[in-house]
Formats: structure tokens, sequence, C-alpha cells
């Protein structure tokens, strides 16, 4: 829809004063004042009936389906038909106006009007056309761009809902040798292990959560794994606590490098696997030294892709990755509070 109020309430009178003057309809010397407005008052009602009959004819058309969608052939289907009926209003004003005003009628009058009429109609429908048919594609392009984000939010939702399998697996292996050898530990074991489900299935929906409770998540998932792999793991976080309340991030994006990092390296008690999470400029640095396995890992590098996609959807940013012999290094951006709360 056209938001055309001040058009309307400019040309409207004009066009009905300015167009019987320049078709010699009427002549400022031959009229008093009284018949003047009331000329002008006739002709812009002339020029109010074919405006809005013309919209409502235009509203009628673009739905039908013999017009087609060639925008060329629309332009002059509606160019055409608003010619013939501003011209047929316009013929029979003027007649009535002749009648009712008593003045001399001639066909060149009646010619002039309605050559004049139906080029302020035809240059006033190509206007509204080309403006209607930008607000179309700009619909258009806003609809596609929405389907294809409602598809992507689909696609990371997806992705975001999974939990690793092996982790699970693995976990509950741990569990089950724990409650045979040390009964004390599988209950630390299974709370921290209903600790991380629970995070997982009140956040997972979530676009963002603080990063102080990402850490507290963080701090119950590597518990697990550290159970399973005793001193071949480190976690190191250097982080102020208001770090973490002021910063916000994608739920699991730490949980998805830490898991990158022990699912692509190699580690035992004397190479442990080091990871780091720091704050560094605008980033948040997680890193970890780098010893490939032996053997090939299957990996699609999805989870990367769904995480850098996260953020460009949530800060228009992305995330940077670093891969040296001796460090794999993920710059997460930084996404405040107050950014959030705008988004």
């Amino acid at each position: 829809m056209i938001r055309d109020k001040y058009m309307r309430l400019l040309f409207i009178p004009l066009l009905g004063i300015v167009i019987p003057i320049v078709s010699g309809i009427i002549t400022y010397s031959l009229y008093s004042p009284l018949e003047l407005i009331a000329a002008n008052a006739y002709f812009v009602f002339t020029s109010l009936c074919i405006w809005k009959g013309s919209n409502w004819i235009h509203s009628k058309l673009r739905g039908h389906s013999t017009i087609g969608d060639n925008p060329f052939r629309k332009i002059a289907s509606f160019c055409g038909i608003s010619f013939l009926y501003g011209c047929t209003v316009g013929t029979i004003s003027t007649i009535i106006w002749f009648y009712l005003s008593a003045d001399v009628f001639t066909w060149r009058s009646l010619l002039k009007f309605n050559l004049v009429c139906g080029l302020a109609i035809i240059v006033f429908t190509l206007v509204y056309e080309i403006l209607f048919l930008n607000k179309e594609r700009e619909l258009d392009n806003k609809i596609v761009r929405q389907l294809d984000r409602e598809r992507s939010q689909a696609e990371l939702e997806a992705l975001r809902n999974e939990l690793d399998p092996h982790f699970i697996f693995n976990s509950l292996n741990t569990l089950n040798h724990l409650i045979l050898n040390n009964p004390q530990q599988a209950y630390l074991f299974n709370n921290k292990l209903a600790q991380v489900y629970k995070y997982f299935l009140i956040n997972k929906h979530n676009e963002l959560i603080s990063l102080c409770e990402e850490l507290e998540f963080i701090d119950s998932y590597f518990f697990l794994l550290k159970i399973r792999h005793d001193d071949k793991l480190n976690l190191q976080t250097r982080l102020e606590e208001t770090d973490g309340r002021l910063i916000m991030i994608p739920p699991l994006a730490l949980q998805l490098l830490v898991e990158n990092a022990i699912k692509h390296n190699e580690f035992n008690h004397d190479h442990p696997l080091h990871i780091q999470i720091a704050m560094n400029h605008s980033y948040l640095r997680v890193s970890n030294n780098v010893k490939p396995k032996p053997y090939l890992v299957n990996s699609t590098g999805i989870g990367l892709k769904n995480l850098s996609a996260r953020y460009r959807m949530l800060c228009n940013k992305d995330i940077v990755i670093e891969n040296s012999e001796k460090e794999f290094t993920v710059r997460l951006p930084l996404i405040r509070q107050e950014e959030s709360l705008k988004n």
C-alpha cells in the first residue's frame, strides 16, 4: 500500500484547477469571483472522482489473472484503462458543466480537456505503478529474507538440539564403572551429569545466555571429562567476575569448542591437553595446544559452521579461527548485555 496522503492533498486540487484553465474551459476574465470558486470546486470534485476511481480500478485489476505478472504489461494495461476511465468521466463532467454554466460548448474544448486530462492520468499512473512495483519488490525481498532467516534458524535449532551421543554413551559407561568401584565419586558424577542435562534442556532454545552461566555449565561438563581423563585434561579460565555477568554468549558455544579440542587431539599423562578461556580485546578467546590424532577423525566441520552462523545472526559478526602447528584458537565476538537487549 502506497502512502499518498500528501500527494492527494496537493495534486487533486491542483489538477482540478489547472486542467480546465489549460484546456480553455474556464477563462478567468469572463467569470466573477463566485463563479470561479464554483467552477474550481466543480472540477476539483471531478479530479477527485477520477483519482479515486482510477485507484479503485487498479486495486481490482492487480489480482486479476489476465493482467499477468509482466510489469510492462501491467503498467500498459493500467495506463490504458485509466486513460479510458478518466476521459469518460472528464467528458461527462465537461458536458454537464457546459450545460449548467450556459457557456458555449465546442468539441475543440472538450478534445483539449480530454487530451490534457489523459496525459495527466498517464503520468500519474506511471508514477504510481513504478512506486507500487518498487514497494512490491521490497516486500518480496523482505519475505525472502525472512524465509531464509527462518530456514536458517530451523537448521540451527536442529543442530543445537543435539548433544554428542558419544558423550552420552561415555558418561553412562563412566557412571556405571564408578557405581561399582567408587560410589561416592559416582554420586558427584551423577549430580554433575544432571546439572549438564538440566542446563541443556533449559537453555537449548535460548539465543543468548550470560557468560557466567555458561562457565558454570562448563565447570560441570569439564568435571565429567576429568573423571574419565584425569590429569590428561586441563582447563584454565582467565576472566574477571564482572566480565561473566556483562557478556552474553550462545548456549553450549564453549562446550562445542571444548568438545572439538578433545575430539581432534591426542593427549595423555605426559602430553596433556591444555584448554584456555580468556578475554582478549573485543573477543572471548578459547585456545588449546595441538597434537593431531594419528588417525583421520571423521568430521564435517558443521559445529563451527553452526556456531559461526549463530554469531552472524545474533550480532552480524563472525568468529575468528586461527590454526597453527602448536595452537588452535577460536575467537568469539563479545556480545555485551546492552547490545543483546537492543536485538
